[in-house]
């Protein structure tokens, strides 16, 4: 893996693009950034974008395009049905991945969407390294059972474990020797783990749970979302991979798997997303749910300019300079943050730099959403946006309780190509400060609570009065009207 170092700042990662065209950006006061989050219903997915200085909520359709896929975009064929664009997006794929058959679909949960409405069954079961939000919603929407097989390390927030990811082969073992296969809708597995902090899994980890798919007659399915950054650890970290080149690593690892889906808004940095697969009839019994649900068979929701964009995308990721790109700008975040004693997940994997919330706020109770509070915290004293990943992201028990989640992070997420190495610096400057003003941030309570997905449109309101006298000690310290 190539890697580019300066002489007396050895940690300090290097971008490989050169800006051309910007968008204005504004920094709210604290008063006004108060106003907006308690408008928000202190969530910060409804802050409006104008209210935001640095948005990390995602990488997912925030990545910036190049020239190249601008260019192709404006030579889109925008033929509703039979549109060479779309074969032209096939070819790419089905050469990539190494599955001969590709469906379109307007982004990742719409493959999600499809997926379980063909193969999830009430009662059936889908053993996964670990769930997604939107994906465990789908298959509990068809009434199925989400199984979460990951290893134990990857519940560990601090570690040097490489492959955090990593299904446990033993307890998959196991569960196929306890459910008929009838019963397994499919198994998952999820590159670059989002909930758990973006965390890889090995390649070698993915040969032996397709081995056993294929041993007891199970669909393997692989979420392709976040492969770029799991490429990317496979090629620095696997023993035996990094002398490999990307598209011959993507190809080994899609080939194994039954079904591969992604979400170009992440992988490819454009809006769309598609699924493909080895089995033309499954292929058959999907189209009709393409065509009920998405668009047809040739742009399944999609534009055809983006679709000339994820083509172009999906081919920039399997260069060295572009795919390392996340990975080194989170490790930097990361490794900075940990020399001011801020709790990080380690190591630092993909998407973005990951708050443990527990650890950063022990005083505040998990069913006081600790990594939501940090959230609307740091919104507050910096105009940045991330994202909770921890309770607020699960859904209660049937019978009303709390499910506690297994970690609770605040994610920051860094989009490629789209900050500066200064704006980073910004927020590790805001998040220290924060760390070290902690007592400070007090819990939230819910006071609009959706049955599904709460986190995406809930409102909260915080216990106590901690967010004023958060901005009063900020405004003191930095003196500053920002």
């Amino acid at each position: 893996m190539k890697k580019v170092t300066m002489k007396f700042l050895p940690n300090q990662p290097l971008e490989f693009h050169k800006v051309k065209i910007v968008q204005k950006s504004y920094l709210l006061s604290p008063e006004k950034r108060f106003k907006a989050i308690t408008k928000a219903g202190n969530n910060t997915f409804l802050l409006k974008s104008e209210d935001v200085f640095l948005d990390m909520l995602t990488d997912s359709g925030t990545n910036a395009m190049s020239d190249e896929q601008l260019a192709a975009s404006m030579t889109a064929d925008d033929a509703y049905a039979g549109s060479k664009t779309y074969y032209k997006l096939e070819e790419k794929l089905t050469e990539l991945f190494g599955l001969p058959y590709f469906l379109p679909a307007h982004q990742g949960r719409a493959c999600e969407h499809l997926i379980a409405k063909a193969l999830v069954k009430p009662g059936m079961r889908v053993p996964m390294n670990y769930h997604f939000t939107t994906t465990k919603a789908h298959i509990l929407a068809q009434g199925g059972i989400v199984d979460e097989l990951i290893i134990a390390e990857g519940l560990n927030l601090v570690s040097d474990h490489p492959f955090k990811g990593n299904m446990d082969l033993a307890k998959l073992k196991k569960h196929f020797k306890s459910h008929s296969v009838k019963d397994i809708a499919f198994v998952r597995m999820e590159a670059g783990t989002n909930l758990i902090g973006g965390q890889p899994f090995a390649l070698e980890n993915a040969k032996e749970v397709t081995k056993l798919c294929q041993k007891y007659g199970a669909i393997s399915v692989l979420d392709a979302s976040l492969l770029q950054d799991n490429l990317y650890f496979i090629k620095a970290k696997e023993s035996g991979e990094t002398e490999k080149t990307i598209k011959e690593i993507t190809k080994e690892l899609c080939s194994l798997f039954d079904i591969v889906y992604f979400s170009a808004r992440k992988f490819g940095f454009a809006r769309g997303g598609g699924i493909l697969l080895k089995d033309k009839k499954l292929l058959d019994v999907m189209k009709e749910f393409v065509i009920l649900y998405e668009g047809f068979l040739t742009y399944g929701g999609m534009s055809t300019k983006e679709m000339e964009a994820i083509r172009v995308g999906i081919d920039e990721s399997m260069e060295d300079d572009v795919i390392s790109q996340g990975p080194e700008f989170i490790k930097y975040m990361a490794e900075t943050l940990l020399k001011f004693n801020v709790p990080v997940v380690t190591p630092p994997g993909g998407l973005g730099c990951h708050l443990d919330a527990r650890s950063f706020l022990p005083h505040v109770p998990s069913n006081q959403y600790p990594a939501g509070s940090l959230a609307v915290a740091l919104y507050l004293i910096s105009g940045i946006r991330g994202m909770e990943r921890g309770t607020m992201s699960e859904q209660r028990e049937s019978d009303g309780s709390e499910r506690i989640a297994d970690v609770e992070l605040l994610r920051l997420a860094i989009p490629r190509r789209t900050f500066t190495l200064s704006q980073i610096n910004y927020a590790i400057d805001r998040i220290v400060w924060l760390y070290n003003h902690r007592e400070l941030v007090g819990g939230l309570k819910f006071v609009k609570e959706p049955n599904i997905l709460r986190f995406f449109f809930g409102e909260l309101t915080p216990i106590s009065d901690w967010q004023t006298k958060l901005i009063a000690t900020f405004k003191k310290d930095f003196k500053t009207s920002f």
